[in-house]
């Protein structure tokens, strides 16, 4: 019914990182998370590799991340029969949007609810509002399954991917680049984000780089991966 793709389900947290899931994984619980893909280019591989070992030099236990996204959703958990329903209502939701360009430039540190992991992200500039859009939708279909929305009752939503965070009243769309363990704001944020920060604005056709398009909407839930091209 829908483009998807699968994988084995994988609980070994030395596969991914470190990280280890939000919730315990339960038969028939499947956690589910709403984004939009970016596959990085060369270009920006480049500039990340420029990226990364500034920041390592104040912080060196950061990693690069694996994939690259900006969330639509908090983490929730499906059950298995409730998947494809889901699906057809979140594919219903997105079948008016358009695509769209927007710009991620703007260098910024941030960490989960719990403070246990730090992220280096390139936060939206513009396209802000087509974003907001796209998250009032898909909140339509959180609440029609009883399923937390993006903003409900907390400071934070998380991401399963990058638990990354997102303000209530001023939400930070953002691509998340590189990630530690541990609360690492303090020695981010200041002199190393400023240096960040010139390696963006003085990398080479940045401006035309960081102008990213927003093609589809995907979501993940388990081991499937449903996607819902914008128009």
């Amino acid at each position: 019914m829908f483009p998807s793709t699968e994988e084995r389900p994988e609980d070994d947290s030395a596969k991914h990182g470190g990280r280890v899931r939000t919730f315990p994984h339960e038969r028939g619980n499947w956690a589910t998370h709403i984004y939009i893909p970016y596959e990085a280019g060369e270009e920006f591989l480049d500039l990340l590799d420029m990226l990364l070992p500034q920041a390592q030099t104040f912080v060196p236990r950061l990693v690069r991340m694996e994939e690259f996204h900006l969330s639509l959703s908090q983490s929730v958990v499906l059950r298995h029969h409730w998947i494809l329903p889901f699906v057809q209502a979140l594919k219903d939701r997105m079948a008016s949007f358009q695509r769209f360009f927007f710009t991620a430039n703007r260098v910024k540190i941030y960490t989960n609810q719990e403070k246990t992991r730090t992220f280096i992200g390139l936060e939206v500039t513009s396209g802000h509002a087509q974003f907001l859009d796209l998250v009032s939708e898909v909140d339509r279909v959180m609440e029609e399954f009883d399923l937390t929305t993006f903003y409900q009752d907390c400071s934070y939503s998380i991401s399963p991917l990058e638990q990354s965070i997102l303000k209530i009243k001023d939400p930070s769309f953002h691509v998340s680049l590189a990630w530690c363990v541990g609360d690492a704001r303090l020695q981010l944020e200041g002199q190393c984000l400023q240096e960040l920060q010139e390696i963006v604005d003085e990398f080479e056709d940045s401006e035309m780089l960081l102008r990213l398009h927003a093609e589809q909407v995907r979501c993940k839930s388990g081991n499937k991966f449903f996607s819902m091209p914008l128009k």
